[in-house]
């Protein structure tokens, strides 16, 4: 095992996932409270001693409002670009705060991590990779539309995991003001089922063009409640797959749930 992955919370309420690279561990965001990361850190056999960082993507509540508290019982160091930590409002002690640029990348113990930007309304959002033994493993998530800094990360990713927020007709028909709608919609909002499937269908016939297909694990993420179901995201990926002959033995597609750990992905 080189990767490995396990998200503790995917959704609009809250997102948070574990990642490992031989001895090190990683906290992707901390949009849960202090308390639930404890605790499914624990179902999982870990405590938060055992995190070397807390990597931070951008600033919204959802992706950091458990870290104030996470920070409490843990000496692990906070990555996060300065407008992150101009926007967070959380107070991260200077010694344990290592401020990047976007497009950077670091070693965080047996880590070596990437950064690249993603399109979504905060003021520089970020993405992470993260590499081990010649594997890859990038979150691609809270990105309106796929640039080609993120359509980079799909190509590459042995473990990916691609947001598939939310199935325009609901969203579209659904109870949201109009304002939200067009923020989710646009290109500083969320991917949808449809343009996640799509992205994905991209990198995989590029593979197949060149002769370089290989085993690719893709956690779908970051579902709306409102807006998606579980099954009909896996539905429309499967779907746009298919129709263009991409499905195989080799892919395996999963959906991160939105409240609750996931299974420990590995590569």
């Amino acid at each position: 095992m080189n990767l490995a992955i396990c998200s503790l919370a995917s959704g609009s309420s809250g997102n948070c996932y574990v990642v490992r690279g031989g001895d090190t561990f990683v906290l992707v965001d901390a949009g849960i409270s202090g308390r639930q990361i404890r605790e499914r850190l624990a179902a999982i056999g870990l405590s938060p001693s055992r995190l070397s960082a807390v990597l931070v993507t951008h600033s919204h509540s959802d992706h950091v409002k458990g870290l104030a508290g996470l920070l409490k019982t843990t000496e692990a160091s906070v990555y996060a670009n300065p407008a992150t930590v101009r926007e967070s409002c959380v107070d991260i002690p200077a010694e344990r705060l290592r401020v990047f640029e976007t497009g950077a990348s670091f070693a965080i113990g047996d880590l070596s991590v990437d950064t690249f930007s993603v399109s979504h309304d905060t003021g520089d959002p970020a993405g992470f990779s993260f590499f081990r033994g010649g594997r890859q493993l990038s979150i691609v998530t809270d990105t309106g539309i796929v640039t080609p800094p993120v359509m980079d990360q799909i190509r590459g990713a042995d473990i990916l995991v691609l947001e598939s927020n939310h199935d325009e007709n609901i969203l579209r028909m659904g109870r949201y003001p109009w304002f939200l709608k067009q923020r989710i919609l646009g290109e500083k909002g969320h991917l949808s089922n449809e343009a996640a499937a799509k992205a994905l269908a991209l990198a995989l016939e590029e593979e197949l063009a060149e002769g370089q297909a290989r085993q690719r694990t893709v956690l779908l993420a970051h579902l709306s409640q409102e807006n998606n179901f579980p099954e009909m995201a896996l539905a429309t990926m499967s779907n746009i797959l298919e129709e263009r002959g991409l499905l195989s033995a080799g892919l395996t597609i999963r959906i991160l749930p939105r409240t609750e750990q996931s299974p420990v992905y590995t590569v």
